[in-house]
């Protein structure tokens, strides 16, 4: 009995131990959990859901059940609230994550979503009805009314079931090009020269300099997300996207690309709450384009690689990979009967391509963030896409399909095969219901799908937007495109001036106040800069005339063909600017400016100039700064200038700087004496 007494008891104080220790466990983990993630309290904004009070500490009640769910409570680790919110999502919920729509503007015409507010009853349908929390916004507008207009945006999404916040994209609004689906137009940002004039300059830090200016202006107006940058190659010169690529030289590019990253993600060390999510552009090889036509168009859907040089291409990207960028886009080109090792890669577009975005992205690079699809390439490629709009009618970008390869697949069998390949979300569409058929059709598991959410809820996650997705108008009007920002890019502009030709020292000019006869300059801004402007060459001293890099309209019946620069890169003898340039210097010295968005050729230029710069987007008012010795021109060239299109044509378009006899040299730039 005394023994049964003893052996009672042990096990009641081995109980109570037992309890004791569990409770003390509850009580650290509990105490893990409230100071891992945050110790602070974060700054919460609600508009429609509650805020709920626990142990002091406000939350949001984004699923508007009184109680407070672990993907709500900001103490935890992002990955843990990331999972338990996918736990309760629908397979129609997480199938519209996957899609990167567009937020609708109020011009219908043009490319979707322009204009300079939101139809926020479109918006409804595709946030509230699709389930789509990610968005590229196309407006350009005031900072002050693009806030607000983001705000009204993200109301839309903290109204729909689970709360989730919307994740805004943008195309690059910080330059002097903005092609319809490729940048957009400033309207109130900083300006600064195209990333060809940053790596002109070439100086790490104030590209990563420039970059954090931008991203504190996205996120004033509630941007996350950049589109850029480019980690192409400008290895073919005719190519219409040069302008946004670092140039031709890997090396070069590649410290330029992390030094990016890094400004707009705010380090190198992945996303804060303050970063903008960095989407490196185009996984890879596009600049490598056949002919140098641009795979946005089915005439310009591969990209070639005659050099055997593919490698090289990747180079650049492995800057954006040491940064820690968050997500990647892969390139729409079809690898032209590319072989590695003894087999020819699948010639579907980059998006499909297996071994491009698992065997060397995910496996090779390490890469494990977000795959984000180019715009379109889910859609059909109809008889308009194949050969343009028909003789009289414009072309309109409601055509635009860019699956090349997967044609003859059905819509479900595309999504499915995109996904498998390495895509975790879609852009330019919110035809979600295709993942929900591709699922109930046995074509791909909801587990493949759950990867793609939980890697795009802890981009959101990371930025705090669950706490906070909103933004003050007012404080958007006072930073974005302000008198500090606007002067910094101006003095970027300047430096980036690549002095090409400079005979008898004539710049900068010794005397001021000259009589000035001026194309394609602001003749106030040359008055402001102590010019006398005339109108008639036969009273001027001088001369300045601005001209663009030559291009030709090859194919004007595609919305891209009529808006891109394609085709020869020389001064014809019809050329305008070359016939306005031979007056002028039969009569006076004359200064040229050329905006090199591609490479051009100078060959009947360099005889007829005094002074020539290269120049990568310039205000006139920075370029009569250089002109008159205010400043002084640094850029050197990114990429070589061909003699001639011959040149062009004969060299391979994977290899850069490889034109024979070049007029200028990779590198060339002069000084100032």
């Amino acid at each position: 009995m005394r023994k049964i007494l003893s052996l009672t008891v042990c096990i009641v104080v081995f109980a109570v131990l037992a309890f004791f220790a569990q409770q003390q466990h509850r009580a650290a983990s509990r105490s893990q959990v409230m100071n891992a993630a945050a110790p602070t309290q974060p700054v919460l904004s609600s508009h429609s859901k509650p805020l709920l009070t626990i142990d002091g500490l406000q939350f949001r009640d984004l699923n508007n059940n009184q109680s407070l769910d672990p993907y709500e409570d900001w103490r935890r680790p992002a990955q843990q609230r990331a999972e338990q919110l996918l736990s309760l999502m629908t397979l129609e919920e997480k199938a519209g994550m996957l899609m990167h729509g567009t937020a609708p503007g109020n011009v219908t015409s043009g490319v979707t979503g322009g204009g300079t507010s939101y139809d926020l009853e479109r918006a409804a349908v595709t946030i509230q009805q699709r389930h789509v929390n990610s968005m590229i916004t196309r407006l350009a507008t005031q900072p002050s009314l693009m806030a607000q207009a983001s705000n009204a945006l993200q109301e839309l999404a903290e109204a729909d079931r689970l709360g989730i916040p919307l994740t805004l994209s943008t195309d690059p609004r910080n330059h002097f090009q903005f092609t319809a689906g490729a940048a957009v137009a400033p309207a109130g940002f900083s300006q600064w020269p195209e990333m060809l004039g940053m790596a002109g300059i070439s100086d790490a830090e104030l590209v990563r300099h420039f970059a954090d200016i931008a991203r504190q202006e996205y996120r004033a107006v509630g941007i996350h997300m950049g589109l850029s940058p480019q980690g192409d190659l400008a290895t073919e010169p005719r190519w219409a996207r040069v302008t946004a690529t670092f140039g031709e030289d890997a090396a070069l590019a590649r410290t330029m690309v992390q030094a990016y990253v890094e400004g707009f993600q705010h380090g190198a060390t992945g996303l804060q709450n303050d970063s903008v999510i960095m989407v490196v552009k185009h996984f890879a090889g596009y600049g490598a384009a056949k002919d140098g036509l641009d795979s946005h168009n089915y005439y310009g859907r591969f990209a070639t690689f005659p050099g055997n040089n593919f490698e090289y291409h990747v180079e650049p990207f492995r800057g954006a990979f040491a940064a820690k960028v968050a997500a990647v886009m892969p390139t729409y080109s079809i690898f032209e009967n590319l072989q590695v090792n003894g087999r020819t890669v699948e010639q579907v577009g980059g998006a499909y391509n297996q071994w491009l975005l698992t065997d060397i992205l995910r496996g090779r690079e390490h890469f494990d963030g977000v795959v984000l699809s180019d715009w379109a390439i889910t859609k059909d490629c109809n008889e308009v896409c194949r050969d343009g709009a028909p003789a009289g009618q414009a072309p309109s970008f409601a055509s635009i399909a860019t699956g090349w390869g997967v044609q003859e697949l059905t819509f479900p069998q595309r999504f499915a095969k995109a996904l498998m390949a390495g895509i975790d979300q879609f852009g330019g569409t919110d035809e979600s219901n295709f993942v929900v058929e591709a699922v109930q059709q046995g074509l791909l598991t909801e587990a493949r799908v759950d990867e793609s959410v939980l890697r795009i809820l802890l981009l959101k996650l990371r930025l705090g937007l669950f706490e906070n997705p909103y933004v003050d108008p007012d404080a958007a009007a006072a930073l974005v495109g302000s008198a500090s920002f606007r002067e910094q890019g101006e003095a970027a502009q300047r430096r980036s001036l690549v002095l090409l030709e400079n005979k008898n020292a004539l710049l900068p000019l010794a005397v001021h106040g000259q009589k000035i006869f001026l194309q394609g300059v602001s003749e106030q801004a040359a008055r402001n800069a102590g010019f006398t402007v005339v109108a008639n060459l036969q009273d001027a001293e001088l001369a300045l005339i601005r001209a663009e890099t030559p291009h030709q309209l090859l194919h004007p019946n595609y919305p891209f063909g009529a808006t891109q620069h394609e085709g020869d890169l020389d001064f014809k003898d019809n050329d305008a600017n070359l016939r306005a340039l031979r007056e002028a210097a039969a009569k006076v010295p004359t200064i040229v400016t050329v905006m090199l968005d591609r490479p051009a050729i100078l060959t009947n230029v360099k005889p007829l100039v005094s002074a020539m710069f290269g120049d990568f987007g310039i205000s006139d008012e920075a370029l009569l700064d250089v002109i008159s010795g205010k400043a002084r021109p640094e850029g050197k060239l990114p990429f070589e200038l061909p003699s001639s299109m011959e040149a062009v044509r004969q060299q391979l378009s994977d290899v850069p700087y490889d034109s024979h006899d070049p007029l200028y040299h990779f590198g060339f730039g002069l000084r100032y004496q």
